[in-house]
């Protein structure tokens, strides 16, 4: 598609731009800019960029996906009722359907499990209310209706949902307990990865000591807010990055990033029961951990 930005739209953002000529999410024409799909004059864009009326503009609309596909995904699943599910995601597992992750996310694999959730929630991530990364194994709560959706949804605003996660971290933090506040924002030179940044939205970790070993630390951690790669980017900003981590700085200390979702809590949205989940360590972070004893 070629076209010139209409007088309506003068002073927009790129993206926004994209998704109303083209008919599309907001969220659909930001991964688009951000693969360098769409064209400025010619040049690639960021999708913050704000045009001019007159400004030419050109971009390829991508084929209409067929919709999320059921699929056999491994998962456990650790609590299940009529209503919601709380299941361990495997480290390697996508939650769901992203740029360049189509297929053997999870959230096909739920939707193989339990087909009622179709239509639960969003488009593609039927009855996923948070999400882990990639690499992240542990513990996700998944609404099976939308009494639960929307309960759920209005915990996690309330921040009414307890998450637990357990990290490796290279070096020792100056105290045994603390809190890192500091707001976090995409980097804009690099648009899959974040950073802490002053005009981010707020986020807030909670790091308490487990164990130490010779140039590593065992943090559990609580998390006040959900940002994406949180954990990773908080503890990298104080000098501890998760090992394994070779996006934010520490590849050595484990085969995959050391991070594992190992508690989760909340009021269930529908009957009001306490709900409370515990997945361990898998074996291969288990491994890590025993070898380290043993060094020590």
């Amino acid at each position: 598609m070629k076209a010139e930005v209409p007088a309506d739209l003068d002073g927009e953002r790129v993206d926004l731009i994209v998704s109303r000529l083209a008919g599309m999410s907001r969220s659909q024409a930001r991964e688009l800019v951000q693969t360098a799909g769409v064209r400025v004059e010619g040049e690639p864009v960021s999708p913050k960029r704000r045009l001019s009326a007159g400004e030419a503009i050109e971009f390829e609309i991508p084929a209409a996906k067929p919709g999320l596909v059921p699929e056999d995904v491994p998962f456990e699943v650790l609590y299940e009722d009529s209503h919601l599910a709380v299941v361990d995601k495997p480290a390697g597992v996508v939650t769901h359907p992203g740029a360049g992750h189509e297929s053997g996310t999870l959230a096909a694999g739920i939707l193989r499990r339990w087909p009622k959730v179709r239509g639960v929630g969003a488009e593609d991530r039927w009855g996923i209310v948070h999400r882990l990364d990639r690499g992240t194994s542990g513990l996700l709560v998944v609404a099976l209706d939308e009494e639960a959706y929307s309960g759920l949804r209005a915990s996690m605003r309330k921040r009414a949902v307890e998450r637990r996660y357990l990290a490796l971290v290279a070096g020792r933090p100056d105290i045994p307990t603390g809190t890192i506040d500091a707001p976090i924002r995409r980097d804009p030179a690099r648009p899959t990865q974040m950073r802490v940044d002053p005009e981010g939205r707020p986020a807030r970790t909670h790091f308490r000591t487990m164990a130490s070993f010779d140039g590593f630390t065992l943090l559990e951690l609580r998390l006040e807010s959900g940002r994406t790669h949180q954990i990773r980017v908080h503890l990298a900003s104080i000098g501890l990055p998760v090992a394994g981590d070779r996006v934010y700085g520490r590849p050595g200390g484990s085969p995959r990033v050391f991070l594992h979702a190992t508690g989760i809590g909340f009021d269930h949205p529908v009957s009001g029961e306490r709900i409370e989940v515990e997945s361990p360590l898998p074996e291969d972070l288990r491994q890590v951990l025993d070898e380290l004893r043993g060094a020590r």
